[in-house]
């Protein structure tokens, strides 16, 4: 792990990653050709300290506000999809791993700007042995896996009798292998490779069993009762993904504002496209679906942080709406792009124009399992009807 000066604190965080995203910005294309963010702006990242938002303050960690997190991540998400969905991925794992017991932490926390990735794809499996695991298998999408120091791989326990029970194991990044096979259309730049673990034991420390930890029982001592660690992860990825989708949303009305000064619309009187009223009705849309999706993640962050401060716990439906939210949002970002893209003409087919990769990577991050608007709104309206989730992922 390289070691960063970042602040001691998470004050004017924001701020100091507003001021990273001209270098960010300038190197979205190079990350694009290189399928993984470039090293100078995963050091510029730590540097700010955004690696500490989730990591516990007794390791120098920040414990970063929700709200304060989704507008960091919006703010690197603006700049380039790429690196701001590495950081989204490697911050909640950071938040994950805070809830493995004391002395794997200890383990892994050697110092706040330790670089965490991690999966939710049972794609191994985990052997029992003394003391332990032996682990072997694939990990597919473990996003920024080559700048990560660990991973938090996800198998099911093979112990041949009943159902296997899905666990999180933390493993040294040393001990595993990358395979380069991510070659993909969108959020390209995020270097989500396939790791392989081939006869890794882990030590039963390391090992984090999902479904308690979805039902809100860990194993840390030190974290158990601390509300910001209280906070269900899976609502916790809502939020975080949300940022995502309103960073790029609004960059893609930035880039839209830019371009219609700057050009004009082909085979029509129009010489600069900001004057034709089909501009001013798709602008307008566009922000609409954009403001719309802004008061849904805020909506989404109060009702996750309103609870952890009162203590109270989830309802299955508060949960499937916050769900459904954060595919509503997603499609409206999604939608918002689509629009401003098609409006962009054939000029911002070129790879250097931002427009274009914007509108990928809004249609991959809609692509996700967990964020998938129509899964997403389907979960929902089940529990409304009063049919069980059909998930365990809330």
């Amino acid at each position: 792990m390289t070691g960063t000066s970042a602040p001691r604190s998470d004050t004017d965080l924001v701020g100091r990653l507003r001021e990273l995203r001209p270098l960010i910005r300038s190197h979205a294309a190079r990350a694009e050709q290189r399928r993984r963010v470039t090293g100078e702006v995963v050091e510029a990242l730590s540097g700010a300290g955004i690696h500490r938002m989730n990591v516990p303050r007794h390791y120098g960690g920040y414990q970063t506000s929700l709200r304060t997190q989704v507008d960091a991540l919006s703010e690197v998400t603006g700049a380039c999809g790429s690196a701001g969905y590495m950081a989204m991925i490697q911050g909640g794992t950071s938040f994950i791993a805070a809830l493995f017991p004391d002395e794997a932490q200890d383990e892994i926390f050697t110092g706040p700007d330790v670089r965490i990735g991690g999966t939710l794809v049972p794609g191994s499996k985990a052997v029992p042995v003394d003391g332990g695991y032996v682990v072997n298998g694939k990990s597919p999408f473990a996003t920024g896996c080559q700048d990560a120091d660990w991973h938090l791989l996800t198998a099911l326990d093979d112990t041949g009798e009943g159902p296997p029970e899905m666990l999180w194991l933390a493993i040294p990044m040393a001990e595993l292998t990358v395979l380069d096979d991510w070659d993909v259309t969108g959020l390209t730049g995020s270097g989500s490779n396939t790791v392989v673990a081939r006869d890794v034991r882990v030590p039963a420390r390391r090992v984090l069993p999902v479904e308690p930890m979805l039902a809100g029982t860990f194993p840390s001592r030190r974290n158990g009762d601390d509300p910001f660690y209280r906070m269900p992860v899976m609502l916790l990825f809502c939020a975080w993904t949300a940022a995502n989708a309103l960073g790029l949303a609004r960059a893609a009305l930035t880039e839209f504002g830019e371009r219609i000064h700057q050009r004009g619309i082909t085979y029509t009187v129009y010489e600069r496209q900001h004057e034709a009223p089909v501009t001013h009705l798709q602008f307008a849309e566009a922000s609409m679906k954009v403001s719309a999706a802004e008061l849904l993640t805020a909506d989404v962050v109060e009702a996750i942080e309103a609870k952890a401060a009162a203590g109270e716990p989830y309802t299955t439906e508060e949960r499937a709406r916050i769900r459904a939210q954060c595919g509503y949002l997603a499609r409206l970002c999604k939608e918002a792009a689509d629009l401003i893209g098609s409006a962009s003409g054939a000029s911002s087919l070129h790879r250097e124009a931002p427009i274009q990769r914007i509108v990928r990577d809004l249609n991959a991050l809609n692509l996700h399992s967990y964020v998938n608007p129509a899964a997403n709104l389907e979960l929902y309206g089940r529990v409304l009807s009063g049919v069980d989730a059909g998930t365990p992922f809330l």
